[in-house]
């Protein structure tokens, strides 16, 4: 085999380039935590406002927050679990209730 002028030898044509893999960013869990404080429904009302549940699936989990302390409300991108959390915390403040609202990794 001849040498080429860029040092390698051989049918170009088997030269493989290999890609790199993509990797899925981190996925974060929205949680939402109980207090003594906020009203169940309104915690109903943020669950069907923010994160799009029925009415149904909205009192499921937030029983689930009552009876156990803390609830995941969803899964999402950092970014969309962030501007979540956000938004659920200044509704409630603006509403005077202490809700608690959080992101962790999952």
């Amino acid at each position: 085999m001849s040498e080429k002028p860029d040092g390698t030898h051989g049918d170009p044509g088997l030269l493989t380039k290999t890609k790199p893999k993509t990797q899925r960013p981190p996925l974060y869990k929205v949680l939402i935590l109980n207090d003594d404080y906020t009203p169940m429904e309104f915690v109903v009302h943020i669950l069907e406002r923010f994160f799009g549940l029925n009415h149904s699936q909205a009192f499921e989990i937030m029983l689930t927050v009552h009876k156990k302390g803390l609830a995941v409300v969803g899964v999402f991108s950092y970014e969309i679990a962030e501007t979540k959390v956000t938004q659920v915390m200044d509704f409630a403040r603006r509403h005077q209730h202490p809700l608690q609202c959080t992101m962790e990794k999952e």
